[in-house]
Order: structure tokens, then C-alpha cells, then sequence
């Protein structure tokens, strides 16, 4: 399939299988997260970490927000999980950023698999 961010979510992997080699499974999700953001800053990548979404409905603030694991270049929601497997939530999650970000792609990233491919899921909308 293709799509415009097609290259960048392609770096984006590139970037987790290397923090994922470096690591391995097993640790806390903030330390994938934080090693993640300096991989794509070695690489040139924009990516904002820990991105605060305000939520409103009908013009008023109804809640403190959303915090985004990151969005990378403006243009794709990165959300990363230490879980055995991804549940229905975590998809409804991703897809519910996505579309409060007008980004038109997500990843989830699962670094608790042994090969972290297995663990990494890309959506298109």
C-alpha cells in the first residue's frame, strides 16, 4: 500500500527495531519511549514526545487532554505499548488520535515481542 508517509513510517520502524535490538523486551514503556525520540534526533526526525491534546466538545474544555506518546514530523501518531498482545482498546485508542490529530497515520509499537516486527501494527485512513 501506498501513501504519502510511507518513507517516514518505514524510518520510524527502522528506528524502534534499533532501539528494540539495543534494549531487547522487557523494560518499562517511558525507556523505549525516550530511547525511541533519541534515534529519530540521531536521524534527523522531528518528533515531539509526550504531545498534551485538549479536549473539547461543542466549544467547551471538557477534560485535561489527551497525552500522545509522539508525533513525528506533524504527520504520524506513534503510541508504544509494553503489553503481551495488543487488545481492541489499544487500536480504538490509536484511531481515536488519529483523527483528533488530522494525522492520517498511526503506528502502535509493541516493544514486548521477541522480534519486535511481530509488535509493530501501521494504520491508514
Amino acid at each position: 500500500m501506498d501513501y504519502p508517509e510511507k518513507n517516514l513510517t518505514e524510518k520510524i520502524i527502522g528506528a524502534a527495531i534499533e532501539v528494540h535490538k539495543y534494549w531487547g523486551p522487557g523494560l518499562i514503556e517511558s525507556v523505549y519511549e525516550k530511547s525511541l525520540v533519541r534515534e529519530l534526533e540521531l536521524q534527523g526526525v522531528e518528533c515531539k514526545q509526550q504531545v498534551d491534546l485538549p479536549l473539547e466538545y461543542k466549544g467547551a474544555q471538557v477534560g485535561d487532554g489527551l497525552r500522545l506518546d509522539l508525533i513525528v514530523e506533524g504527520k504520524v501518531v506513534v503510541e508504544l505499548k509494553v503489553v503481551k498482545d495488543f487488545d481492541p482498546v489499544h487500536e480504538s485508542q490509536i484511531l481515536t488520535y488519529m483523527r483528533i490529530t488530522n494525522c492520517k497515520v498511526g503506528l502502535l509499537i509493541n516493544f514486548n515481542k521477541p522480534t519486535l516486527r511481530d509488535g509493530v501494527k501501521r494504520y491508514v485512513i
